[in-house]
């Protein structure tokens, strides 16, 4: 649809973990990547921004009973009590050894999340933890290396809500994978901006939560007016838009909102749908793709 993209500014806009921006860094002549979340723009900062690593094993530091060990360990199971311990002690020995505008402060704080991850205590997302630890919640947390090749280009990361980012840059292709339920990621993955963030505060409920960014996607009476405010800022040729068949909004709204900025076009893709348990939906979902070739652009 595009041509060549070698020429070419991609940018993900809702990046998430950074999969699609990092599948891109090295086809694209710049790639223009953001997410909301604090968590997740530490992990597409390291996979697409980071020019220098650092040895994770020469990082020392002392096992800490901290603020993560406090609240989501000793309170709350969403840890055993030694890996938090572990992840305290990193964190504030990261935060020691390198500033916030050295790259190995993101490769270290990246690879931290990727390794309390692995040993979380939970069924994938954060909303909850079990209330046993599970058997790789038991295991000693070990300090793994995230993402190891090291990026040439000029990448550009943000941390900004979307709708505002928008308005300040340009490109020529623009991807969208926005939150499509009423699913809020802040709520699902807080203990992980937990451990990135060094602000103290009091969780509140079972879970644990703080207060959490709540996006208009997420939103039935806000999303339509979000999407179209964001095409009509987009300065970029090519808008490709991902979006289920189980979203707030149905393909047909999609297709009469994007249809008013050029020439529009619609792919389907059939996938099995994802089951965490027994008890979730079977059957298969669809994925649209949405295509936008801007008038005037």
């Amino acid at each position: 649809i595009v041509g060549t993209l070698e020429d070419k500014v991609f940018c993900d806009l809702f990046a998430g973990t950074g999969t699609v921006a990092g599948f891109y860094k090295n086809r694209v002549k710049k790639v223009i990547a953001n997410d909301i979340e604090p968590y997740a723009y530490v992990l597409i900062y390291n996979k697409i921004k980071c020019q220098k690593r650092c040895d994770l094993a020469k990082i020392a530091y002392e096992e800490k009973e901290g603020f993560i060990y406090k609240e989501y360990a000793l309170k709350r199971k969403y840890f055993s009590k030694e890996n938090a311990k572990k992840i305290d002690g990193l964190k504030e020995a990261i935060n020691k050894k390198f500033s916030k505008d050295d790259d190995r402060y993101y490769f270290a704080l990246a690879s931290l999340i990727y390794s309390a991850d692995r040993v979380a205590n939970t069924t994938g997302v954060y909303g909850s933890f079990l209330k046993e630890l599970k058997y790789m919640a038991k295991t000693p947390l070990k300090f793994l290396p995230y993402e190891s090749d090291v990026c040439c280009n000029n990448h550009e990361v943000y941390n900004e809500d979307a709708n505002e980012l928008i308005k300040k840059i340009k490109g020529d292709i623009l991807y969208l994978d926005p939150p499509y339920n009423h699913r809020q990621y802040g709520l699902n993955y807080h203990v992980l901006n937990a451990i990135v963030s060094n602000e103290e505060f009091e969780p509140k409920g079972i879970s644990g939560l703080r207060d959490y960014y709540r996006s208009s996607y997420c939103q039935i009476t806000k999303v339509e007016r979000a999407l179209d405010e964001l095409i009509a800022n987009a300065n970029f040729k090519y808008i490709f838009l991902s979006y289920s068949d189980d979203g707030i909004l149905d393909k047909i709204t999609i297709e009469k909102l994007l249809s008013k900025y050029g020439k529009y076009r619609q792919f389907e893709f059939l996938h099995p749908r994802l089951r965490v348990s027994k008890k979730s939906k079977k059957g298969s979902v669809v994925e649209y793709l949405h295509v936008l070739e801007r008038d005037g652009l």
